[in-house]
């Protein structure tokens, strides 16, 4: 993409300036320090860097499950700092999709019904949804767990059907942290290619990985470090990333 066409294009996730502070006085820490961030549709951006270093901060912020302490969160221009309860929750229902560490199944759901939920909860009908749910098993090559209940799966399979609840319906942006922790390579490697295919459909995704060969999926790379965007880069493949991010995590703090 040129710089004239991304500036004429409003970016599906745009951070301006974001701060976060957890606690006060001698317990204050500083989850992010002034981050400048812009996902355009189309992207893929893996967000890489040491642990402690605001990488799910970053995320939470970026789909509204958190408030910034400075600065302020833009999903398709709109200010969610701005939003009362209600509009921000139909936010995060119809435009961002969110894959969770621990996945956040309910138990007493099958895997269906844990998909189709957002959108009965904006008004599809239980049939129409379910008919989606179906879709985003397929697309997981899970069909055989829609009438099985979380507690039935392994923990790859629940993940599966968790990424298939970030990908129904028309989701602009897409927030995955970790999202392949718990399945085996080959299985990672498929989520990946969805997560990808999504993108380059049109929608807007950002990940959190510690994995180089996983973030090689992404077009840029963005790397933090103690709460601050200390580089980014644009994707090549795995070894040159490997290259990158061991190279950032030797950086010293000025």
């Amino acid at each position: 993409m040129s710089h004239t066409q991304e500036a004429r294009q409003t970016p599906v996730l745009h951070l301006e300036n974001v701060t976060r502070v957890h606690g006060h006085g001698a317990a204050e820490v500083q989850a992010l320090r002034g981050v400048d961030l812009k996902v355009h549709p189309g992207e893929f951006v893996a967000v890489m860097g040491p642990s402690g270093s605001g990488k799910s901060t970053l995320l939470t912020l970026a789909g509204g499950l958190d408030t910034p302490s400075g600065g302020q969160v833009l999903v398709e221009g709109v200010a969610l700092g701005g939003l009362n309860r209600k509009k921000l929750a139909q936010v995060r229902r119809r435009s961002v999709g969110y894959v969770f560490q621990d996945y956040n199944l309910i138990p007493a759901l099958t895997a269906a019904e844990n998909i189709s939920l957002p959108r009965e909860l904006d008004g599809l009908s239980t049939r129409a949804a379910r008919r989606e749910a179906l879709v985003a098993l397929e697309e997981l090559g899970i069909p055989e767990l829609a009438d099985r209940f979380p507690d039935d799966m392994s923990g790859g399979q629940q993940q599966r059907v968790a990424i298939a609840r970030a990908l129904i319906g028309d989701r602009r942006l897409v927030l995955a942290d970790e999202p392949t922790g718990a399945l085996d390579s080959t299985t990672g490697e498929a989520v990946l290619a969805v997560l990808r295919a999504r993108c380059d459909a049109g929608a807007a995704a950002m990940m959190v990985t510690h994995e180089a060969r996983h973030a090689a999926w992404a077009d840029r790379v963005v790397f933090l470090r103690d709460g601050r965007m200390v580089d980014e880069s644009v994707s090549q493949d795995a070894a040159s990333l490997l290259v990158t991010a061991a190279g950032n995590a030797l950086k010293v703090d000025e």
